[in-house]
């Protein structure tokens, strides 16, 4: 398929060796540093997939990364952005978000079969994005060698050539074979598809970089082709990781007593929205660990349930894995637990499926910690709200498949608006003090009078928040990132490819 927008604008691929190589960073990077140089900006990727996903101000769901990355770029999130999110709920399926609204539940051979439909959406909604913008970064998925996957490619090469954009190629050095990432991705490709890599970006480099100048000198000479930068490893930038990969592999962790200040998140097998604790994970003073394989919580100031994308599986699998005994053994010593979204659902006494949204009609038993009842069905529930706890202001977002009815206790959050109409309703529900609470607000930490007030309620009220905080505290972080990108890469090359 040809182009046909004549008088458009630019775009800018970045393509990656692998998964979690740093395509997302880079992407973010390139979006604030552009418009910083007056030169509006736009984040792209065709096909995201992703549990971790956000609200546009219009109500419409989007990935969480194409959302970060628009906040870099200092505009709104639209769904033109990431016009489809697959967000998996087996190993082979995963619903299918397009434009921002549910089209099915599909297998991934169904999803196969209509990728060139898909594909045709994706170019009309990157078409839009040139109509407004002077440049379009184009972000890849995976490997953009996977040549199994090439003749039905929507997000990477296919892409790339729609939109005659140039290639950046991301190699993480962190991983080790940097070379045989780089050689080998070339190789798997054919000549006309090399011939769109314009050059290489290396990034996770530990140590002097001064060493590694052999190391540029023999990708340049091999491939033909220029290697822009060489990115440091850092630690004193946080961006939101766009990928679960960053909470893999979590480990069993130790600590003294609830004098301490651990929080735990119990990492489920379909965990969504993980970026809900990323403001937690910033304080000073607090402790936050994912943890997986079953242990003791005594030790912890509180659990938290997050959400998920497959409710009913998670919750069999806290049942069958033992952790359902431990969290109500840690709620009847006395212990804070909060539930978001589907972690919520899970603390009600019954989630009920009578459609089969997530599988086989039925019903599972909740923990019993919350008293609720859910009703899974359609369709899914995806707002901007503000809200407000014992008088506190915030602002969060529902991303939900279903409706819980509180039959006890009382509501947790008071909303009073919902993308950007004034309302009047009842979130949630809070037990015995505040001590057991479950919510469908994601984001609820961004807001910096709700984070202290929760922290309090947990026994951590010397903890102070700053009063810069969620997008303030973000927007500061995006500068950073582009400012270090622009030290580390050779920014003019990539301008002059681009003609800017």
């Amino acid at each position: 398929m040809k182009n046909k927008a004549l008088k458009s604008g630019k775009c800018l691929a970045v393509f990656g060796t692998g998964s979690d190589v740093g395509k997302s960073i880079v992407t973010t990077a390139l979006c604030r540093f552009f418009v910083k140089q007056e030169i509006s900006t736009a984040p792209f990727k065709a096909q995201n997939m992703s549990n971790n996903s956000g609200v546009t101000p219009d109500g419409l769901e989007m990935g969480r990364a194409q959302i970060v990355q628009a906040e870099a770029a200092g505009i709104a999130p639209h769904v033109y952005m990431n016009p489809i999110l697959l967000k998996p709920t087996s190993d082979t399926g995963a619903q299918v978000v397009v434009l921002g609204n549910v089209l099915e539940d599909s297998s991934a051979m169904e999803y196969h079969s209509k990728k060139n439909e898909f594909f045709s959406q994706a170019c009309s909604a990157l078409d839009s994005l040139r109509e407004k913008y002077e440049l379009v970064v184009i972000e890849g998925a995976g490997s953009c060698a996977e040549v199994n996957l090439m003749p039905n490619d929507i997000v990477n090469l296919r892409m790339a050539e729609y939109a005659g954009a140039p290639v950046i190629l991301v190699a993480d050095i962190h991983k080790g074979g940097v070379f045989a990432q780089i050689v080998g991705t070339l190789e798997c490709l054919a000549e006309t598809q090399r011939e769109m890599i314009a050059g290489f970006i290396i990034n996770r480099f530990r140590g002097d970089k001064s060493l590694f100048s052999d190391g540029i000198s023999w990708i340049e000479k091999k491939t033909g082709k220029k290697v822009f930068g060489v990115l440091p490893w850092y630690d004193h930038i946080r961006i939101e990781a766009e990928d679960s990969v960053v909470i893999e592999n979590v480990k069993k962790v130790a600590i003294k007593g609830r004098s301490q200040k651990g929080i735990a998140v119990i990492r489920l097998p379909h965990i969504s929205n993980f970026t809900d604790f990323d403001p937690l994970l910033s304080l000073n003073g607090v402790e936050l660990f994912f943890i997986e394989a079953l242990q003791e919580l005594s030790s912890f100031k509180a659990v938290i349930l997050p959400g998920s994308k497959n409710t009913q599986f998670d919750l069999k699998w806290l049942h069958s894995t033992g952790w359902a005994k431990e969290i109500k053994n840690y709620a009847d010593q006395g212990g804070h637990i909060l539930g978001i979204c589907g972690g919520y659902q899970m603390m009600g006494r019954h989630v009920h499926d009578p459609d089969g949204i997530e599988g086989k009609p039925g019903t599972t038993g909740g923990l019993s910690l919350l008293p609720v009842e859910t009703f899974l069905k359609a369709p899914k529930t995806t707002t901007l709200s503000c809200f407000s706890w014992k008088g506190i202001p915030g602002t969060g977002y529902e991303i939900h498949m279903g409706k819980t009815n509180r039959l006890e206790g009382d509501p947790l959050f008071s909303v009073s608006k919902q993308n950007g109409i004034t309302c009047s309703r009842e979130d949630g529900c809070s037990l015995d003090a505040s001590r057991i609470l479950g919510t469908y607000m994601h984001g609820l930490f961004d807001s910096p009078g709700i984070t202290e007030l929760w922290l309090e309620s947990i026994g951590l009220d010397n903890v102070k928040t700053a009063q810069a905080h969620g997008l303030t505290v973000r927007d500061k972080e995006y500068d950073l990132l582009a400012a270090y990108f622009e030290k580390h890469i050779d920014i003019k090359a990539i301008k002059e490819l681009l003609k800017l």
